[in-house]
């Protein structure tokens, strides 16, 4: 089992008896959320601790884009609501990689894969380089956007 799948479990014991009600809801719906991904597909599997990575960014990011949406819907409660459950989740992510990071990381892939001469062509190239190593530190939207910028 997932060492972090393991430290999501303490944590919503210590957040139930704690009686905090806004982490162990959050932490109930990750948990769920989780295994809703494994039992994904075809057959069951364990996911490993990058997957559930994968899955508490998603999560992270739906809840960032809700308190958007409500905020801008002017329901503030239901959007500082969605806020807090997106705090709880990101103590659980990497932290976040910089701007300045990111263009670093993509510098990089670029000089590594020679992309400079191909331009725009050699943009998928430069993803396959970099997503994986900011995978759940950035979003991926952003790095594109880099990508597209030191390419074009």
């Amino acid at each position: 089992m997932s060492a972090l799948k393991d430290r999501l479990r303490a944590d919503l014991i210590t957040a139930i008896k704690a009686r905090d009600e806004v982490r162990s809801s959050t932490l109930r719906m990750v948990l769920t959320s989780i295994t809703n991904a494994e039992v994904a597909g075809k057959e069951a599997r364990e996911l490993t601790d990058d997957d559930i990575l994968g899955v508490l960014s998603s999560e992270a990011k739906r809840r960032r884009e809700a308190a958007t949406a409500f905020a801008d819907g002017g329901r503030e409660e239901m959007a500082a609501k969605e806020a807090a459950e997106g705090e709880v989740i990101a103590e659980y992510l990497p932290t976040p990689l910089t701007d300045a990071e990111v263009s670093e990381l993509v510098s990089a892939a670029i000089a590594q894969t020679g992309a400079a001469e191909e331009g725009m062509r050699a943009m998928g190239k430069v993803m396959g380089v970099v997503t994986p190593q900011v995978k759940g530190r950035a979003d991926g939207g952003a790095v594109a956007a880099e990508v597209r910028k030191q390419l074009g």
